[in-house]
This record gives C-alpha cells, sequence and structure tokens, in this order.
C-alpha cells in the first residue's frame, strides 16, 4: 500500500514540476504575433489549397502583414477577401480577373477513346499512366481515373452522361489542385474572360493522332489556327496548336478554320458587332489603330465607320474608345 502512496506522491510532484516549468516557459518565451496576421487569417477561406503559393491560409497571412506577398492570391476567397484584406492593411485592392480550371482534352468519355488494354489496376491516374503508357491510345490524353475529381475540394469537376470530366466554372476557385492532380499536364487555369481553347493535348502527327483519338477531334498541327489568329496568339509546340490567353481576343476565327473541331467556341454565333456613334465620335482614331482586322475607317476629327463584314466581335475598339463612342450590337 506505502509503495502505491509513493508512486502517486511521486507523479504528482513530478506533474506539478513540469507544470510549473512549462507555465514559466510559456511565459519567457512566449512570441507576440501580430494581431493583423490573426485578422486576415480570420477572413481567408480555411481551404489551405496552396494556391497562393503558401502551404495553408495561416503562412499567407503572415506573409501578407510581414509586406512578403500580395494581397489577392487567395483564388477561393477572390476579389471580396482582397478588399478585406487591403482594409486591414490599409492599402488599396488591385483587381485580378478570376481564373478557371480547363481541361484540354474532349477524348476521356466512355464511348470516345480507343483503349489497348482493360486497365484493372490501382483506380488513379498516376497509376494508370505507369502501365504500358496508360489504358487509351491516345499517350497524351485523359486516363479517366478521376484523379482530379479527388483532388478537387469543392464540387467543381464531375462527370457528364458520357463520362467526360467537366469543371462546373461556379464552383472552381481556381486553388490549382486538379492541375497538379493530373499526371499529363491536361489541365490549365485560365481568365474566365478566355471562352475559346484548344481541347486536345496530342502531340502526335495528322493521321496518327487522329487514329489514336476515338472523339476524333485531336489536333493534327496543321497550322491552320496559327494563320488565322489576327493577333499571333496561337503557336505550334511539338506539332500542338497552344494558345496564348494573355494575347488572345477571344475573337474565335481559330475554331472556324480548325479542320478537327479541336478548337471550341462557345460564342459562335453569338458575339455582338461593333457599331458607332457618329454624334459621339471625335475621330481620335484610337479604334481604327487597334482594330486587329482593319474593319475601321475615317479620318482623322471625323466620325469612323465599321464594316460590319470584317468585325469580328472581338470588343477591343469598344474598350479603348475614350468617347464611350462604340457600341456592340
Amino acid at each position: 500500500m506505502e509503495i502505491i502512496l509513493y508512486s502517486i506522491a511521486t507523479l504528482g510532484a513530478l506533474g506539478l514540476i513540469y507544470g510549473l516549468g512549462l507555465a514559466f516557459a510559456s511565459k519567457k518565451f512566449h512570441v507576440e504575433i501580430d494581431p493583423k496576421i490573426e485578422k486576415i487569417n480570420e477572413i481567408l477561406p480555411g481551404a489551405n489549397c496552396g494556391a497562393c503559393g503558401h502551404p495553408g491560409c495561416f503562412a499567407y497571412a503572415e506573409a501578407i502583414a510581414a509586406g512578403k506577398d500580395e494581397i489577392n492570391k487567395c483564388a477561393p476567397g477572390g476579389e471580396e477577401v482582397a478588399k478585406k484584406i487591403a482594409d486591414i492593411m490599409g492599402m488599396k485592392a488591385t483587381s485580378v480577373e478570376r481564373k478557371i480550371a480547363v481541361i484540354h482534352c474532349q477524348s476521356g468519355g466512355n464511348n470516345n477513346t480507343f483503349f489497348r488494354y482493360e486497365y484493372q489496376g490501382i483506380p488513379t491516374c498516376k497509376a494508370a499512366v505507369l502501365v504500358a503508357k496508360g489504358p487509351n491510345l491516345c499517350n497524351y490524353g485523359c486516363v479517366f481515373q478521376n484523379d482530379c475529381i479527388e483532388a478537387c475540394s469543392f464540387d467543381a469537376i464531375h462527370l457528364n452522361e458520357n463520362g467526360m470530366r467537366i469543371v462546373d466554372p461556379d464552383k472552381c476557385t481556381a486553388c490549382g489542385a486538379c492541375v497538379k492532380a493530373c499526371p499529363r499536364d491536361l489541365i490549365e487555369l485560365v481568365p474566365i474572360s478566355k471562352q475559346v481553347h484548344i481541347l486536345c493535348s496530342s502531340h502526335d502527327k495528322g493521321a496518327e493522332a487522329r487514329k489514336r483519338c476515338g472523339n476524333n477531334t485531336a489536333c493534327i498541327g496543321c497550322g491552320l489556327c496559327v494563320k488565322k489568329c489576327p493577333v499571333d496568339a496561337i503557336e505550334l509546340k511539338d506539332g500542338l496548336a497552344v494558345i496564348n490567353y494573355e494575347k488572345c481576343i477571344n475573337c474565335g476565327l481559330c475554331a472556324t478554320v480548325c479542320p478537327t473541331k479541336a478548337i471550341v467556341d462557345p460564342l459562335a454565333g453569338k458575339r455582338k458587332k461593333a457599331v458607332i456613334i457618329e454624334d459621339k465620335c471625335i475621330g481620335c482614331t484610337l479604334c481604327a489603330k487597334k482594330c486587329p482586322v482593319d474593319a475601321i475607317s475615317g479620318e482623322i476629327k471625323k466620325a469612323h465607320k465599321v464594316d460590319p463584314d470584317k468585325c469580328i466581335g472581338c470588343e477591343i475598339c469598344y474598350q479603348v474608345c475614350p468617347k464611350k463612342a462604340i457600341e456592340m450590337q
């Protein structure tokens, strides 16, 4: 009985000593946290998605408070969160266009992919591509094991009726998790205003690309889109047409000449034409100089006119007009 009492007393004494030691250490080595960090961290959505380039929201809050990073890198929070952080930091928020994920492949469905074998291994894309380059004939396309769907914390990627992976633009936060998850680099974060996309990632040549693509929408590297683009926003990289979204004006001319429909343009037939309001036009010539297809003409200080047959509806003239003398109709 005495041994038990001694043991209890000893453990109690040790607990008291260690407790006092921890209490002393917590005060002695306490580090004050900048209140701005805590305020910013409370505003951040807590997704810890890593889109900002930091391992978590708290780390991003620390970087902002220390002046080591910008305030508009939180993809899930968007412009609203950036404005709140700007108020805390006493600075002006700069707007950044929202981005969404785009999957550059149309052959990941059930009925539009040719197979070289039936895959029965670990149900992940990373595992599937390690087995004889993947189950589908196209060595560059989607292997449909849904790593991107599993990686998305916002339920923004789902399967349609044909088994295609579809991104929901309303739910996508451009966190980049799906980009990292795809072993074939098929996913890219693109400004939401850019709607013309090359939905193919195949570097196979011509007939070979067609043969391997079950949906028969493979890019064959013909270069027609490169020649048609009025702003040189498309180039061929190792036989694959690639859009430079910083240059792209969303005109959709590339889609009109693509022989395999590898380029999609949801705005086809829906674009409005530019119309100049003569009473407002001062003949500054800015619109004519900026028009990529020479659809605007006129003399200096006189009202200009738009050739509707040439106008591609890119809205560049509408954006640069200092007098708001151009309407899209």
